[in-house]
């Protein structure tokens, strides 16, 4: 066996393994963007942006000017605490779902008011802020104590 040939196979194994690396970050990447509430009335999901460092949760949802009903932005701190948001620079209305580290829903704001820059405090402390489409939450039945699953959420044992 030639050595060019040895060579060749060598990349074709190691071009095949990158790309099933790459496909797997590509399968996990896209399920870290689904997430789904359950709730009384069903099972809700929702195509999730991530906000988990400090300047895309500063950003969060600003400057937009649509959110479609399935839609929102998961805000990872990625241990829990009491968090505080307002819509300064928010063009559009949204319900601010604050949720535990085990995902549980622990308070729900409906309707924060575009460009306010009011406090909306969380109340207690959490890992997750789910923003939606502002009266969402209220169409979805959500209520507090209901579930949010998603692949960051750790449930309780």
């Amino acid at each position: 066996m030639r050595f060019s040939h040895i060579f060749r196979s060598g990349l074709a194994a190691l071009r095949l393994a990158i790309a099933l690396v790459l496909l797997s970050a590509a399968a996990a990447c896209s399920a870290d963007n689904r997430a789904v509430l359950h709730t009384a009335k069903g099972d809700f999901t929702f195509t999730v942006e991530i906000a988990d460092t400090e300047a895309q949760r500063a950003k969060g949802l600003m400057f937009r000017t649509a959110l479609a009903p399935d839609a929102g932005m998961l805000f990872d701190y990625h241990r829990e605490q009491e968090a505080a948001f307002w819509m300064q620079n928010t063009l559009i209305p949204l319900d601010m779902v604050f949720i535990s580290a085990d995902g549980i829903v622990k308070t729900i704001h409906v309707n924060a008011r575009p460009m306010d820059t009011t406090s909306i405090p969380s109340e207690v402390p959490v890992r997750f802020v789910l923003e939606i489409a502002g009266g969402r939450s209220v169409e979805i039945g959500l209520k507090v104590g209901d579930r949010l699953e998603h692949p960051r959420v750790v449930a309780s044992k």
